[in-house]
Protein backbone atom coordinates (compact mmCIF):
# COMPACT_ATOMS: atom_id res chain seq x y z
CA UNK A 1 0.00 0.00 0.00
CA UNK A 2 1.40 3.44 -0.89
CA UNK A 3 2.47 5.83 1.89
CA UNK A 4 -0.64 7.99 1.36
CA UNK A 5 -2.86 5.07 2.40
CA UNK A 6 -4.60 4.67 -0.95
CA UNK A 7 -4.91 1.23 -2.40
CA UNK A 8 -3.29 0.92 -5.78
CA UNK A 9 -3.76 -2.12 -7.94
CA UNK A 10 -0.45 -3.62 -8.85
CA UNK A 11 0.03 -5.13 -12.23
CA UNK A 12 1.15 -8.75 -11.98
CA UNK A 13 4.60 -9.36 -13.38
CA UNK A 14 4.27 -11.04 -16.74
CA UNK A 15 5.99 -14.39 -16.82
CA UNK A 16 7.87 -15.11 -20.02
CA UNK A 17 6.98 -18.45 -21.53
CA UNK A 18 9.61 -20.92 -22.78
CA UNK A 19 10.33 -21.00 -26.49
CA UNK A 20 10.43 -24.42 -28.17
CA UNK A 21 11.29 -25.15 -31.79
CA UNK A 22 11.96 -28.25 -33.87
CA UNK A 23 14.42 -27.54 -36.68
CA UNK A 24 15.57 -29.60 -39.66
CA UNK A 25 19.29 -30.29 -39.76
CA UNK A 26 20.22 -28.19 -42.77
CA UNK A 27 22.12 -24.89 -42.84
CA UNK A 28 19.14 -23.19 -44.47
CA UNK A 29 16.70 -24.48 -41.83
CA UNK A 30 19.02 -23.33 -39.05
CA UNK A 31 19.28 -19.85 -40.57
CA UNK A 32 15.50 -19.53 -40.93
CA UNK A 33 14.91 -21.05 -37.49
CA UNK A 34 17.26 -18.58 -35.81
CA UNK A 35 15.54 -15.66 -37.55
CA UNK A 36 12.13 -16.92 -36.42
CA UNK A 37 13.28 -17.50 -32.83
CA UNK A 38 14.75 -14.01 -32.54
CA UNK A 39 11.46 -12.51 -33.73
CA UNK A 40 9.51 -14.24 -30.94
CA UNK A 41 8.41 -12.28 -27.86
CA UNK A 42 10.94 -13.99 -25.61
CA UNK A 43 13.98 -12.87 -27.61
CA UNK A 44 12.84 -9.74 -29.45
CA UNK A 45 13.20 -7.56 -26.33
CA UNK A 46 16.79 -8.55 -25.56
CA UNK A 47 19.30 -5.70 -25.51
CA UNK A 48 21.58 -5.61 -28.54
CA UNK A 49 24.49 -7.03 -26.52
CA UNK A 50 22.42 -9.88 -25.10
CA UNK A 51 20.90 -10.66 -28.48
CA UNK A 52 24.34 -10.79 -30.08
CA UNK A 53 25.68 -13.12 -27.41
CA UNK A 54 22.72 -15.50 -27.53
CA UNK A 55 22.73 -15.46 -31.33
CA UNK A 56 26.44 -16.37 -31.53
CA UNK A 57 26.11 -19.23 -29.03
CA UNK A 58 22.93 -20.68 -30.56
CA UNK A 59 24.23 -20.38 -34.13
CA UNK A 60 27.51 -22.10 -33.22
CA UNK A 61 25.77 -24.90 -31.33
CA UNK A 62 23.19 -25.54 -34.06
CA UNK A 63 25.74 -25.37 -36.86
CA UNK A 64 27.91 -27.90 -34.98
CA UNK A 65 24.95 -30.26 -34.77
CA UNK A 66 24.35 -29.93 -38.53
CA UNK A 67 28.03 -30.32 -39.47
CA UNK A 68 29.03 -33.07 -37.05
CA UNK A 69 26.11 -34.89 -35.41
CA UNK A 70 24.23 -35.07 -38.71
CA UNK A 71 27.30 -35.22 -40.96
CA UNK A 72 26.15 -38.38 -42.76
CA UNK A 73 22.38 -38.01 -42.63
CA UNK A 74 19.64 -35.55 -41.73
CA UNK A 75 17.36 -35.30 -38.75
CA UNK A 76 15.63 -32.98 -36.33
CA UNK A 77 17.02 -30.65 -33.67
CA UNK A 78 14.87 -29.68 -30.69
CA UNK A 79 15.60 -26.32 -29.08
CA UNK A 80 14.00 -25.17 -25.84
CA UNK A 81 14.81 -21.79 -24.30
CA UNK A 82 13.52 -21.01 -20.82
CA UNK A 83 13.92 -17.56 -19.23
CA UNK A 84 14.60 -17.35 -15.51
CA UNK A 85 16.17 -14.73 -13.24
CA UNK A 86 18.17 -12.87 -15.89
CA UNK A 87 19.27 -15.99 -17.75
CA UNK A 88 18.13 -17.98 -20.74
CA UNK A 89 18.43 -21.70 -20.08
CA UNK A 90 18.90 -23.53 -23.36
CA UNK A 91 18.50 -27.22 -24.11
CA UNK A 92 19.37 -28.65 -27.54
CA UNK A 93 18.52 -32.28 -28.33
CA UNK A 94 19.30 -34.25 -31.49
CA UNK A 95 19.46 -37.87 -32.66
CA UNK A 96 22.78 -37.48 -34.44
CA UNK A 97 26.17 -39.03 -33.86
CA UNK A 98 27.57 -38.69 -30.32
CA UNK A 99 30.33 -36.24 -29.53
CA UNK A 100 33.81 -37.78 -29.75
CA UNK A 101 34.88 -39.16 -26.40
CA UNK A 102 31.39 -38.65 -25.00
CA UNK A 103 31.98 -35.04 -24.04
CA UNK A 104 31.74 -31.53 -25.47
CA UNK A 105 35.03 -30.13 -26.80
CA UNK A 106 37.03 -27.99 -24.39
CA UNK A 107 37.14 -24.93 -26.62
CA UNK A 108 40.77 -24.00 -26.06
CA UNK A 109 42.38 -21.73 -28.59
CA UNK A 110 45.53 -22.79 -30.40
CA UNK A 111 48.69 -21.12 -29.11
CA UNK A 112 50.27 -20.92 -32.55
CA UNK A 113 50.77 -17.52 -34.13
CA UNK A 114 51.40 -18.86 -37.63
CA UNK A 115 48.34 -18.58 -39.82
CA UNK A 116 49.23 -21.70 -41.81
CA UNK A 117 49.40 -23.71 -38.56
CA UNK A 118 45.96 -22.70 -37.27
CA UNK A 119 43.59 -25.65 -37.02
CA UNK A 120 40.41 -25.81 -39.08
CA UNK A 121 37.56 -25.10 -36.69
CA UNK A 122 37.69 -25.15 -32.92
CA UNK A 123 36.88 -21.46 -32.55
CA UNK A 124 33.16 -22.20 -32.27
CA UNK A 125 33.57 -24.18 -29.06
CA UNK A 126 35.80 -21.46 -27.67
CA UNK A 127 33.01 -18.92 -28.32
CA UNK A 128 30.30 -21.23 -26.96
CA UNK A 129 32.20 -21.90 -23.73
CA UNK A 130 33.32 -18.27 -23.32
CA UNK A 131 29.84 -16.78 -23.77
CA UNK A 132 27.75 -19.36 -21.88
CA UNK A 133 27.70 -20.86 -18.42
CA UNK A 134 27.00 -24.27 -16.90
CA UNK A 135 27.44 -26.12 -20.20
CA UNK A 136 26.72 -29.83 -19.94
CA UNK A 137 26.58 -32.60 -22.54
CA UNK A 138 25.13 -36.07 -22.14
CA UNK A 139 24.29 -38.94 -24.43
CA UNK A 140 20.85 -40.12 -23.37
CA UNK A 141 20.12 -43.35 -25.24
CA UNK A 142 20.36 -42.34 -28.89
CA UNK A 143 20.12 -38.61 -28.22
CA UNK A 144 22.65 -35.86 -27.66
CA UNK A 145 21.54 -33.43 -24.96
CA UNK A 146 23.43 -30.14 -24.64
CA UNK A 147 22.37 -27.64 -21.98
CA UNK A 148 23.74 -24.25 -21.06
CA UNK A 149 22.63 -20.82 -19.91
CA UNK A 150 23.42 -17.28 -21.00
CA UNK A 151 23.01 -14.17 -18.85
CA UNK A 152 20.77 -11.63 -20.57
CA UNK A 153 19.31 -8.14 -20.20
CA UNK A 154 16.01 -6.91 -21.63
CA UNK A 155 15.11 -3.50 -23.02
CA UNK A 156 12.81 -1.51 -20.79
Amino acid sequence: MPADGSAKASRPRRRRQPLSRMLDSSPQAISVGLQEMFNCNLLVRLTDDSRGTVEIVLAEVLNNVVEHAYADYSGQIAVCITPRDGYLFVRVVDDGLPMPGGEAPGGKLSKTTKIESLPEGGFGWYLIRSLSQDLTYARDGRQNVLSFCVGVDYRV
